[in-house]
């Protein structure tokens, strides 16, 4: 009853200072800009962003974001066969239907697969290591933390 009468007592005390504490991401706010613009493209830029930027950099960031969506496309269609194929090994062992449907798991890039990430039990993680292996963001991704153009720069003195 004591313990009790204690938690009410430290609740009314600190009833008006609660505090909401969100998840925090892992990564930091420069991996998370390479990431969003990989993933989204010109849509993760804000617009003064966007009226400061060459129209190099631009077409640049566009050719990324399509070879991205094209890879994750691909990734997506094979989750969906291996989670079909699960499921129909699992209802229809011995179908001849079943091991036909095994046999062939070829992903069609001209299909575009609408399943969202969630369905599919797709995490952040999962899509920056497709990412890395395919070139889209850096090799050393995992160990960036600000942006190297905005590191102090050593002037080169000229002779």
């Amino acid at each position: 009853m004591e313990k009790l009468k204690q938690q009410v007592r430290d609740y009314q005390l600190h009833a008006g200072k609660t505090y909401m504490q969100y998840e925090q991401d892992k990564y930091s706010p420069y991996q998370n800009y390479l990431y969003k613009r990989a993933l989204y493209g010109l849509e993760a830029l804000d617009e003064k962003e966007l009226a400061t930027m060459c129209n190099k950099k631009k077409q640049r960031i566009l050719n990324v974001y399509k070879r991205a969506q094209t890879v994750l496309n691909v990734f997506k269609q094979k989750r969906t066969i291996e989670y079909t194929n699960k499921f129909f090994q699992f209802f229809f062992p011995k179908s001849l239907f079943t091991q036909k449907l095994i046999e062939s798991s070829e992903v069609d890039e001209k299909f575009k697969n609408t399943l969202t990430f969630k369905d599919l039990n797709i995490t952040k993680d999962d899509i920056i290591s497709i990412f890395i292996d395919e070139g889209i963001l850096p090799k050393n991704f995992l160990s960036l933390t600000v942006s190297p153009n905005q590191l102090p720069r050593l002037k080169n003195e000229k002779a």
